[in-house]
């Protein structure tokens, strides 16, 4: 019944009755059949208000909306409530029995890390023997079931539908990656979290953001809303870590390599093998490499920690993990040129990236950077991520991403802008990505390290609106093997 789902929303009118049967809900006016409810949502691109009466003629029962319309179609209930955003995000969570009550949500959330933190707990969990369940940017997983996923924080239904899957398949523990746009569109209201994890925060998103502190408190407000029986942890080694314990009600926790913390861990060795680390003072060998992993796998030590694994126990399983796709997948050719392909698309994750590179590397090989930023999103971010890859690189090669409705050229030319005069020498630009992979592996030596940064796991390039097959690491590996690299 309509009222059923209604509950805990915020009504400002109602014309008709709630007490009416219904069949499904859509924020969609296309998949609108008889007798369903259209929750009609303000978006980025469209109004769902204007679609009100194609969702009538397709059969609703209700309209769910902001405004309500000037004419009334006798039959349809129309709810008037203050935010529509919210209101869907509770209707999908009581339509599907508010599932995430009945296992044990933890979100994750920050600029980078996000995707590896939320997938090697996935994995460790269910190394551990629980049945486990994932939501993010390489996928959901519920237990051994995997199905794609076109965004990284989906919207409330498909959230709330898989959660459902979950607790029907016995799901104990579910990793759920937070976007900041999936805050900010209250796609998670309505779900309770059992923790909250948050990674670091640098400059990404401010296209749709405006200003960094907006960015920040959007993703503040997760943690403002995590209960008294939450776990909060958070690095402060970042800065904004601390800023989001400020009005927690959760338990708090931190974890830092160079401040004192709850979870603390060192690096003794880093090497494109991996990394030696000592966390909390048990030293661990593990197959990821470079500082920003160091802190991933130190909020997954600390995660496993907070939900009672022993551990030892952790530790050992730790050991075994692998890297996330596209994120420092290392390929290392006949001829001892190392591919590194990873999903560095903010300026800080590009730095980082580079920074451990340069780390490892001796000096006397070269580093080659193919590199781009993606159309229709934050410009403002493409000179720096041109500075830091001239700055930190040997050659670079710029090139595109996802260029979507932008021309790949002027995309490129913006990421020049930011290339100092003296570092003018080391760089090419190539839009035809695979060219320029191409380029980069004709020109690496024995020894050498190819860095392809941007698109990391995607299997695809968008162009125009069309998504043509495209994956870096398939591409790069052919390359060198045909080249005999």
């Amino acid at each position: 019944m309509l009222k059923d789902i209604l509950y805990k929303v915020t009504l400002e009118k109602v014309v008709g009755s709630t007490g009416v049967h219904f069949t499904d809900i859509h924020f969609d006016s296309r998949k609108i059949g008889l007798n369903d409810v259209f929750i009609a949502i303000l978006g980025t691109v469209s109004d769902g208000h204007d679609f009100i009466k194609m969702a009538c003629d397709n059969g609703a029962i209700a309209i769910i909306c902001e405004e309500l319309p000037h004419d009334f179609v006798n039959g349809i209930t129309y709810v008037q409530v203050e935010d529509s955003k919210r209101a869907l995000a509770l209707m999908a969570a009581n339509f599907y029995e508010n599932p995430s009550e009945n296992l044990k949500l933890i979100g994750v959330t920050g600029t980078n890390g996000k995707t590896t933190i939320s997938s090697l707990l996935y994995r460790l969990l269910k190394e551990a023997g629980y049945e486990v369940g994932l939501l993010s940017t390489v996928g959901i997983k519920v237990g051994a079931k995997e199905y794609s996923t076109g965004h990284t924080t989906p919207d409330s239904l498909t959230i709330n539908r898989y959660l459902r899957q979950m607790v029907d398949a016995g799901v104990e523990f579910c990793f759920m990656e937070l976007s900041s746009h999936g805050i900010h569109q209250r796609r998670t209201e309505g779900l309770r979290f059992i923790g909250g994890i948050f990674t670091n925060l640098s400059h990404d998103h401010l296209d749709y953001h405006k200003d960094f502190k907006k960015y920040r408190d959007v993703k503040k407000t997760f943690f403002d809303h995590l209960s008294n029986t939450a776990f909060a942890l958070v690095n402060i080694d970042d800065k904004n870590g601390l800023v989001m314990l400020q009005n927690t009600l959760a338990k708090k926790y931190t974890y830092a390599l160079k401040t004192h913390a709850d979870y603390k861990a060192q690096i003794l060795e880093n090497r494109f093998s991996g990394l030696l680390l000592k966390i909390n003072n048990n030293e661990l060998w593990v197959k990821l490499v470079g500082a920003f992993n160091a802190y991933n796998l130190l909020a997954i030590y600390a995660t496993a920690d907070l939900l009672g694994l022993e551990s030892m126990e952790v530790l050992q399983l730790m050991s075994t993990l692998e890297s996330v796709d596209g994120r420092f997948q290392c390929i290392i050719s006949s001829t001892n040129i190392t591919a590194i392909v990873d999903y560095a698309h903010t300026p800080d994750a590009l730095k980082n990236v580079l920074e451990t590179i340069n780390a490892i590397r001796t000096g006397n090989e070269d580093l080659i950077t193919v590199v781009g930023c993606g159309g229709d999103r934050d410009a403002t971010k493409r000179p720096k991520m041109g500075n830091i890859a001239a700055q930190l690189s040997s050659k670079v090669i710029f090139t595109s991403d996802n260029p979507r409705t932008e021309d790949p050229e002027t995309i490129i030319e913006q990421i020049e802008a930011g290339v100092p005069a003296e570092h003018y020498n080391k760089i090419l630009s190539i839009s035809d990505r695979k060219q320029a992979i191409k380029t980069a592996c004709l020109m690496a030596d024995d020894g050498d390290i190819i860095l392809v940064a941007g698109k990391g796991h995607e299997t695809y390039q968008e162009i125009n609106g069309e998504r043509k097959d495209f994956d870096d690491f398939k591409i790069v590996n052919q390359l060198l093997t045909a080249l005999n690299k």
